[in-house]
C-alpha cells in the first residue's frame, strides 16, 4: 500500500510540473482559439460612461455601471494612444499600434516612421491556421479596418489600400463599402472589379449575402455603396442603415464556427468617433449601443465556448474631449437633448451653435472637435483576460493577445 501511495505521489508531481494534470484536448497553445477584438473607434472611458448615464436616466436612475455589456468583463486596463510623432494620435497610428504593436507617425498606416512595411499579427495568426475576418460599419478601406491588412504611406491612398485585400488572403470583410471607389481622380478601374477578378465575391446587401455567402472569401457591403464611394464622416442613423455592426459580427461567427477552427474577428465600430468629432451626444450614445449589441453576439459565443473564447473591447483614442458635467451645472438634462434629437427625427441638430448650447444646457461638455491623447480603457474577458489589467501602452495590446508577454 505504501508503495502504490508513493508511486501516486510521484505521479501526481509529475503531472503537476507537465500540465497533464489539467490537460485539455480542446484547449488552445498560447494564444486564445477564438479571439475578437472590438475597437470603438474615439470610445474613452467618458462615451462609455456618458452612454451608461443615458440608458440609467431612460430607466428612471442615477449611475449606470454595467448597463454595456462590456463594462461588467471582469478585467479592466487602461492604455496609452500617443503616435511616434504626436501626444495626440491619428486612427491610422493608433490601428497600426494596435495591429502590429509599433508606433508609428500620424496619417501613416502599417509602416515604421522611416517608411519600413511593418505586419499585422493577424498575417502569423493566418499563418497558424486562424481564419480571420475585419469588420467594421465605416469603409473596410478606413484607417482602422486597413490597419489589420495594409501598408501605406498615407491613409488617405484608399484605392491602394484596397487593392491589399486579396493579397491579405484574409477570409471575411465587412463595412460600409469602398472611399475611392475609382481612385482620387475617378479614372480607376472600379475597386470591386479589381478584388474580384482576384477571387474575392463581393455582396452588396443581405440579400445577396445569403445567395453568395458559402464563397470561400467574400466582403459584404453596404447595398446603397455599389459602384460608388462610401460615404465618409457622416453619421447616420441605426435604423437607416441596412447591415447593422451586430448582424456583420453575427455573419462572420456563422461563418467561421461551423468546424471548429480557429478564428480571429477585428470589429470597429467607427461611426463614435464621427459623431464625437461632431459632438453629437445622442448620435454618440447611438453609437456607443451598437458597438455593445455586436459584443453581446461575441459574448453569447463566449458563453458557449468560456475556456477556449478571447474578447477584448478598446478604443484607438477618444475622441471631442468628452464629459459627463460641465460648467457649474451638477444634473444631467437628458431630458432636453432626448426631446430634441427626437423632434430632429434623431439626425443632427441643425447648425454647429445650436448644438453646443443644447449640449450646454444638458451639462454635457466637449472641448474639442478632434482626439485626444488620454488613455482608453481595455475591458476584457475569457481565454487570458487577466493579461489586460494594469496600465500599458496599446502597443501592448497585440502582444498581449499573441501571448508575447
Amino acid at each position: 500500500m505504501y508503495r502504490n501511495f508513493f508511486l501516486l505521489t510521484i505521479l501526481a508531481a509529475f503531472c503537476a510540473l507537465t500540465g497533464c494534470a489539467n490537460s485539455n484536448a480542446n484547449e488552445p497553445e498560447g494564444q486564445a482559439k477564438y479571439i475578437f477584438l472590438f475597437i470603438g473607434d474615439g470610445m474613452g472611458q467618458a462615451q462609455a460612461a456618458v452612454t451608461e448615464s443615458y440608458l440609467a436616466y431612460r430607466d428612471g436612475e442615477l449611475g449606470g455601471l454595467g448597463r454595456l455589456s462590456f463594462t461588467k468583463f471582469p478585467y479592466l486596463g487602461m492604455a496609452t494612444t500617443y503616435s511616434a510623432n504626436r501626444n495626440i494620435t491619428c486612427s491610422s497610428a493608433a490601428g497600426t499600434a494596435l495591429a502590429t504593436g509599433f508606433k508609428t507617425n500620424n496619417s501613416v498606416l502599417g509602416k515604421t516612421p522611416d517608411g519600413k512595411d511593418l505586419e499585422s499579427f493577424t498575417y502569423r495568426l493566418k499563418e497558424e491556421g486562424y481564419r480571420i475576418g475585419i469588420i467594421s460599419n465605416v469603409p473596410v478601406n478606413h484607417a482602422t479596418p486597413a490597419s489589420f491588412y495594409a501598408n501605406a504611406k498615407s491613409r488617405n491612398d484608399y484605392y491602394e489600400i484596397s487593392l491589399q485585400i486579396p493579397e491579405s488572403g484574409f477570409d471575411y470583410f465587412a463595412g460600409d463599402g469602398f472611399l475611392d471607389f475609382n481612385g482620387k481622380d475617378g479614372s480607376k478601374e472600379d475597386i470591386d472589379r479589381k478584388i474580384e477578378s482576384q477571387g474575392y465575391t463581393i455582396s452588396y446587401g443581405m440579400e445577396e449575402y445569403e445567395a453568395e455567402k458559402d464563397a470561400a472569401r467574400l466582403i459584404l457591403c453596404q447595398k446603397d455603396n455599389r459602384k460608388s464611394d462610401s460615404e465618409n464622416y457622416v453619421v447616420k442613423h441605426t435604423e437607416e442603415e441596412e447591415i447593422s455592426l451586430k448582424e456583420m459580427v453575427e455573419t462572420a461567427i456563422e461563418r467561421f464556427s461551423g468546424d471548429g477552427r480557429p478564428f480571429f474577428i477585428m470589429a470597429e465600430g467607427g461611426t463614435i468617433d464621427w459623431a464625437g468629432h461632431d459632438n453629437r451626444t445622442m448620435a454618440l450614445t447611438e453609437k456607443v449601443l451598437e458597438l455593445d449589441a455586436a459584443v453581446k453576439e461575441a459574448y453569447e459565443f463566449y458563453l458557449k465556448h468560456p475556456d477556449e473564447t478571447l474578447i477584448v473591447v478598446t478604443a484607438d483614442h477618444e475622441t471631442g474631449g468628452l464629459t459627463l458635467g460641465c460648467g457649474k451645472g451638477d444634473d444631467i438634462k437628458w431630458d432636453k437633448l432626448e426631446s430634441a434629437w427626437e423632434a430632429a427625427g434623431k439626425k443632427d441638430i441643425t447648425g454647429d451653435e445650436e448644438n453646443a448650447k443644447l449640449n450646454k444646457s444638458a451639462n454635457i461638455g466637449w472641448s474639442t472637435g478632434g482626439h485626444t491623447g488620454i488613455p482608453v480603457p481595455v475591458y476584457a474577458v475569457g481565454n487570458g483576460a487577466e493579461m489586460f489589467s494594469g496600465c500599458y501602452d496599446n502597443t501592448d495590446i497585440p502582444k498581449k493577445i499573441m501571448r508575447e508577454e
